[in-house]
């Protein structure tokens, strides 16, 4: 199985983030992108957590010298909250309960909305 999927509305088909790297492990989630220099605009990441939790799926901004898109999702790939996270920033929860978040360039934010069903297929391999 693929370690990248990607992102795709469920009612629309459109494609919204053609490379999630899964952050499921708990060094992975721990990470996150601490200390990454950049984004592509095609690449984020998917954390995916044990349970719906507001508190499991609250992030930090700390060592992430850029802003990045936060986006949460229920346990059904419902998105339950979306915001801008900027840098150095202590804390930031979703308004309700998320089971998933993403986490990509700003620019994801005007391709999803609160309400939007996604959808986490196998990525296709990269082409060198």
């Amino acid at each position: 199985m693929s370690r990248t999927r990607a992102i795709r509305n469920v009612e629309t088909g459109q494609l919204v983030l053609a490379r999630a790297a899964l952050a499921d492990t708990f060094f992975k989630r721990w990470r996150g992108l601490m200390l990454r220099r950049r984004l592509d605009e095609d690449e984020g990441l998917l954390f995916t957590f044990h349970r719906e939790s507001r508190s499991e799926s609250s992030i930090h901004m700390f060592f992430v010298g850029f802003p990045i898109a936060a986006v949460w999702l229920d346990e059904n790939g419902v998105v339950v909250d979306a915001r801008l996270a900027k840098p150095w920033r202590p804390y930031y929860a979703p308004a309700r309960p998320a089971r998933y978040l993403i986490e990509a360039p700003p620019s994801l934010l005007a391709r999803v909305a609160i309400g939007d069903r996604l959808a986490f297929d196998d990525a296709p391999p990269s082409v060198p």
